[in-house]
């Protein structure tokens, strides 16, 4: 991957599209990540000497698309993390699951435990406590899916996977909570919102699914 989908660009911020299967930051893999990519754009950009600054302030899973902000600055980077821990950023994110759904909206609260070979489960006691609440955007009742629009109210480790898994609806294409399948994980965040760290102003951002995967078997996905 070469061309980045950027959404916004100041002196202290940029926001940009992660496609699902890049990392948010490097690994052991030394597969291709997106802070390595946006190092590399600002250096050519601007023709900077040495090593550019970038913040990361928020992770979105391997497989996982959407929308990231990174911090160009350490005061950005200390700014926007605040508003993550005082849960002022918003995510919401558009998932497709296996099933149809009775209520049309609900919560989900758990308490996940992150496991040692990177997975999480939810657990009775200890763990940490996660909630999310989602909506019914269009049930495709012929194939058995729901497309549904998630807001994350906490972000835990795999969190949106694990909560629907332990209802009975699965992601489409979760191959590690799901259906053992080949198909792409059909998980997006598609909206960002957060004050933004120097001027104060609220900015507001939407980016939408590639059609493929999970998505193609809804209207409503744009």
């Amino acid at each position: 991957m070469t061309n980045l989908n950027i959404l916004y660009e100041d002196n202290h911020i940029i926001v940009v599209v992660k496609p699902n299967n890049i990392l948010s930051q490097a690994d052991n893999t030394k597969d291709v990540d997106m802070i390595t990519l946006i190092k590399k754009y600002i250096k050519e950009k601007y023709n900077k000497p040495g090593e550019a600054y970038l913040g990361l302030v928020h992770r979105l899973d391997r497989p996982v698309s959407g929308i990231m902000v990174f911090a160009k600055t350490s005061k950005a980077a200390s700014r926007l993390s605040k508003q993550i821990r005082d849960n002022k950023l918003k995510k919401t994110y558009l998932a497709v699951v296996n099933g149809t759904f009775d209520n049309k909206k609900g919560i989900l609260e758990n308490f996940i435990e992150k496991c040692k070979d990177n997975s999480s489960k939810i657990v009775n006691q200890g763990g940490k406590y996660a909630k999310l609440s989602y909506e019914v955007v269009e049930e495709n009742k012929k194939d058995n899916l729901t497309l549904l629009k998630v807001n994350l109210e906490t972000g835990r480790h795999h969190q949106i996977r694990v909560q629907f898994a332990n209802i009975g609806h699965p992601l489409y294409g979760d191959q590690r909570y799901g259906k053992q399948d080949k198909n792409q994980i059909a998980l997006h965040a598609y909206r960002l919102e957060f004050t933004h760290p120097t001027t104060k102003e609220l900015l507001v951002f939407e980016s939408y699914p590639p059609k493929k995967s999970g998505w193609i078997f809804f209207k409503n996905v744009k």
